[in-house]
């Protein structure tokens, strides 16, 4: 996001407030690419600089991405994995790409709605992944809210401290940064146990069987 668009989201959320965040984190949860982590940012940011108050910028992210998670997680259930095929092709991710993720998010769904919420892709996939793979809702609740909050806290917190310190463009080049580590974090705990599990019988399916004798 360039300073044009920055200094406009600014001024939407100065003049419009909070509702600008829950609508923002609602749409993104829901599965729709918008910049919901941006405008929290912008929103911390701006509480840091004294316009909005952190602990309801925080309020906003959080509810607006527990409900557009729920949403989201619906209507996965409903629609199943055809939907987040669409959704993969709106963000590039070919149905190849999306198979390994289909398998490990079933295997490990709670983690990956708890640590997803940190990446911009899973953030978006989520809540239609967990309702397209079958996951429990009480579960999906309880790990989507707490991610949720989790988030919501961090990058407020973070973007508030960088109101005082940092300019915005700063901040949200750090947050990019940190956000393509977190990525790589989350894939390597989702996927890497599975494929060291499938090395692991494949070695052991081709390893020679030993025949016991009797005595």
């Amino acid at each position: 996001m360039d300073l044009l668009d920055s200094a406009q989201l600014s001024e939407l959320l100065v003049r419009w407030g909070y509702p600008v965040i829950v609508l923002a984190m609602l749409l993104e949860n829901m599965g729709v690419p918008v910049p919901g982590e941006t405008v929290t940012l912008i929103g911390g940011y701006a509480a840091g600089n004294g316009q909005l108050n952190g602990v309801l910028v925080m309020a906003a992210a959080a509810g607006g991405a527990i409900v557009g998670d729920n949403i989201g997680y619906w209507v996965g259930r409903r629609a199943g994995w055809p939907l987040v095929l669409r959704i993969g092709r709106l963000l590039r991710l070919t149905p190849e790409r999306l198979e390994p993720l289909r398998q490990s998010f079933s295997a490990r769904a709670g983690r990956a709605v708890l640590l997803g919420r940190f990446v911009a892709v899973l953030r978006v996939l989520a809540g239609p992944l967990a309702g397209a793979v079958g996951m429990p809702w009480p579960r999906f609740l309880l790990c989507n809210t707490l991610g949720a909050v989790l988030w919501a806290t961090t990058m407020v917190s973070l973007a508030w401290l960088g109101g005082r310190w940092l300019p915005m463009e700063r901040l949200l080049q750090s947050v990019v940064q940190v956000g393509i580590a977190a990525l790589a974090v989350v894939l390597i705990t989702l996927v890497l146990p599975r494929l060291l599990d499938r090395r692991f019988e494949h070695q052991v399916q081709l390893s020679p069987k030993s025949s016991s004798k009797p005595s």
